[in-house]
């Protein structure tokens, strides 16, 4: 049945409405075998005619369709007019009038003239049961329509419903990764930052005493940073505080004091650099500068700040390691997120050794990139 319904479907309206006028024409010139005058000629045609309007006007279409149930019992456009009425109207007062009316003109006798009222009432019956088959018809039509309708309502409920469930498993993952992240990782940093200061007060080397400052400055920065992800965390979960804001511009020449090496900041730019550049060349000085803490102990570092044309930069170079670097874990995959973020803002990053020895890492981004 679903595919007979699907192939009824498939086929143009236009198609079934002329499909239906030729079945209806046909109907009233086989069944009447009298000669028909002008007006009955005239009627019939216009109720044939406008069952191709019976979408639009169902129940004026209805009205001008009865002039052919007074010329035979049974007529294909009144039932059709009735089918399309009761399929699309919902007030059953007016589904009733109207099979009445359909009984009333099929039982009138025509031409008109006396007849016997018993079979009168007879044809009246026959009519009205026969009128009732089409709205009956109609109105099981439009159920289902309800039905169905119905039914995707309820679908897209629980749809809704499953993503709301999985949004709250989420939020209370996102909520027991903070709880975590807070009361783990900060605790052990912060000891370590504690460690640190006591080492820098009783060390009596000074490259201990900055090795021990170093840690310690780290340390803070780390706990900051953590504070940001466990609030960032903890909003994503629920309402919460307002997370940190990104960093700038404005906050590179702290930047450069923590970084725990000798690094000059030169340069300026302009404070109509977009946001998302800022955060861009923020990002690859702090992975420049961790990369040289790691990778080139004792060297010194120069962070420059440039613009060229409608684009804005920042280098960062350092020069040859002067101790050994010790093995430290890393992911190797800093300077490949700073390529992606860089050709997100349509910008490029260099990087690689010097002549020198040392390592230079330049990015260049669009002024107003977002």
């Amino acid at each position: 049945m679903s595919r007979a319904r699907a192939v009824w479907q498939r086929v143009p309206t236009p198609v079934i409405d002329l499909v239906l006028v030729a079945v209806a024409a046909v109907d009233v010139l086989v069944v009447n075998t009298w000669e028909y005058s002008g007006t009955e000629v005239a009627l019939a045609a216009v109720g044939c005619v406008a069952l191709a309007f019976r979408r639009r006007f169902p129940l004026a279409v209805f009205l001008l369709t009865l002039p052919i149930a007074l010329m035979q019992e049974v007529a294909v456009a009144v039932l059709a007019a009735l089918f399309t009425l009761a399929e699309r109207s919902r007030d059953r007062r007016l589904l009733s009038v109207c099979v009445v009316l359909a009984a009333v003109a099929s039982s009138t006798p025509w031409p008109l003239a006396e007849a016997d009222r018993t079979m009168t009432l007879v044809f009246f019956v026959y009519g009205l049961a026969t009128s009732v088959a089409p709205v009956l018809f109609g109105q099981l039509l439009q159920a289902q329509r309800d039905l169905a309708r119905r039914l995707a309502e309820i679908e897209e409920a629980r749809e809704h419903e499953r993503n709301l469930h999985a949004q709250a498993v989420l939020a209370r993952e996102r909520a027991q990764l903070a709880r975590e992240m807070h009361d783990v990782v900060s605790h052990q940093v912060s000891l370590i930052a504690v460690r640190a200061g006591a080492l820098q007060v009783a060390a009596k080397d000074a490259d201990a005493k900055e090795a021990a400052r170093t840690i310690r400055s780290l340390s803070v920065t780390t706990l900051d940073e953590l504070r940001t992800m466990v609030t960032l965390l903890r909003a994503s979960g629920g309402n919460a505080t307002e997370p940190t804001p990104q960093p700038t511009l404005a906050d590179l020449r702290k930047l450069v004091a923590s970084s725990g090496t000798h690094t000059e900041l030169t340069g300026e730019l302009p404070p109509t650099v977009g946001t998302p550049a800022q955060r861009a060349l923020y990002r690859t000085v702090q992975e420049a500068l961790t990369n040289v803490r790691k990778h080139a102990p004792g060297a010194h570092a120069r962070v420059e700040l440039w613009q060229d044309g409608d684009g804005v930069g920042v280098t960062v170079t350092n020069t040859p390691p002067t101790r050994p670097s010790l093995s430290l874990p890393g992911s190797q995959q800093g300077l490949v997120g700073l390529r992606e973020r860089a050709e997100i803002l349509h910008g490029t990053l260099d990087a690689g050794p010097t002549a020198e020895g040392g390592y230079r890492v330049r990015l260049r981004v669009p002024r107003s990139a977002d």
